[in-house]
């Protein structure tokens, strides 16, 4: 089953887990390379320990090694180390109990140097590490096997092949869930952004489609004067409808696109209700407000209040019709406030209540709004703070109620400044 929203997050996640494979594999061969060189300086350390003790010491080439042979695969510290003398014609004089022979390559002027140290292979299954030092009267050549070192990177290098796709699957999987958690709004913006252009294009479309077909109807014959005016009418009404959709779709347009909201401010509630009332009471239906005696603050931008209230009282006077009735009321309860709006009309049915604020819903097929006055009101709601309760009401319809945080009035700088001090 395919994530919606996941190709994206696949294809970084799968870029950034190859991004950390290249630096994972560049990681390991650069850690590799710094293990090998420091066995390789141990083994060069412990090699020259043994050339001193042999200088001061020439008994010491007689010795047998304490541990292993020539083909031992043991660690570091117990991999033995063989000692060579070597005259002046460059020819092996004395040598440990079971030392490899020294290739010839390594018995020739340009080989015999003191302090270098080189590796070869004398036969073995290993190399050697050998070093050269001068002696008293001839060269001192001490040797040690590395098979114990290739065995610790062999195994280090394992580890790495091991735990290299475990780790870069984990990686993966975490990128993964982090991109399709930081995708997931995104994702959700285009599919709002999608829908909301194809409701669009269906809403314009209707009163464009009544404007042509009207104007060709007017245009087909000749008629009265009264036709003329009959088709211009519908014109009329269907030209206010599509800007009034024009408008809506721009405010939500430019909400969505999060611009600096207007500055904040005391609005007191009681006033906006009865102004609202006052407004509304020409449309048709009794239009009353009950409000508290003093002022009811909250702080919010006041031109959006006024919007809130008008789509509230707007959908309440359609639905009541013109004989119904429509409530406004505010009411201050403890720290919070709120302004309800109560119709006589059909009510919502529960099962659109969920729907109610999604853009271009309508409760009922015959509804003339534009299906966005609501879905601006919960855009205003949300963005000042404020709390939907949607009810049946007393009056036989819907109640739509909005409560915010109570606004105390703030004491003004020049209120304070009016108190003249005392002499």
């Amino acid at each position: 089953m395919r994530v919606k929203g996941s190709s994206p997050a696949v294809r970084v996640a799968a870029v950034a887990t190859a991004a950390i494979a290249v630096v994972y594999v560049i990681g390991a061969i650069v850690l590799n390379l710094v293990v090998a060189q420091h066995m390789i300086q141990q083994d060069d350390d412990q090699l020259s320990d043994h050339l001193t003790l042999a200088r001061h010491d020439p008994d010491t080439l007689r010795e047998r090694v304490a541990r292993g042979d020539a083909s031992s695969d043991l660690d570091a510290d117990g991999a033995p180390v063989f000692l060579w003398a070597v005259n002046t014609r460059r020819e092996v004089v004395a040598h440990s109990p079971g030392a490899p022979a020294l290739p010839p390559a390594l018995l020739t002027a340009d080989a015999l140097h003191d302090g270098r140290a080189v590796t070869a292979n004398l036969g073995g299954p290993a190399p050697f590490r050998l070093k050269v030092a001068r002696g008293h009267r001839d060269w001192l050549v001490a040797g040690q096997n590395l098979a114990s070192d290739r065995h610790t990177q062999h195994l280090m290098m394992d580890v790495e092949i091991i735990a290299g796709p475990f780790l870069l699957l984990a990686m993966f999987g975490g990128l993964l869930v982090v991109g399709l958690r930081a995708l997931a709004p995104v994702e959700q913006s285009r599919r709002r952004q999608l829908e909301f252009t194809a409701d669009a294009s269906h809403e314009l479309r209707t009163p464009l489609s009544v404007i042509r077909a009207e104007a060709d109807v007017a245009l087909s014959a000749p008629r009265e004067t009264a036709g003329y005016r009959d088709s211009l009418r519908r014109i009329q009404g269907e030209s206010r409808r599509l800007r009034q959709l024009v408008e809506d779709m721009l405010w939500l347009a430019r909400f969505d696109s999060n611009p600096p909201p207007p500055g904040s401010e005391p609005v007191d509630l009681a006033t906006l209700a009865q102004a609202c009332a006052d407004r509304f009471r020409a449309v048709g239906p009794a239009v009353s407000a009950e409000t508290p005696d003093g002022a009811v603050l909250i702080s919010a931008p006041p031109e959006w209040i006024d919007r809130l209230a008008g789509v509230l009282v707007d959908n309440a006077c359609r639905y009541a019709g013109p004989d119904g009735t429509v409530r406004i009321e505010v009411r201050a309860q403890g720290s919070r406030v709120s302004l309800t709006v109560e119709d006589s009309g059909p009510g919502i049915p529960e099962a659109e209540r969920p729907l109610l604020f999604d853009r271009f819903h309508r409760a009922t097929e015959h509804d003339a709004g534009s299906g966005l006055g609501l879905a601006i009101g919960d855009s205003i709601v949300r963005s000042t703070g404020g709390r939907w309760h949607v009810g049946d009401s007393p009056l036989g319809g819907a109640l739509m109620s909005v409560s915010w945080r109570h606004a105390q009035p703030a004491r003004t700088a020049a209120s304070l400044a009016g108190r003249s001090p005392q002499a």
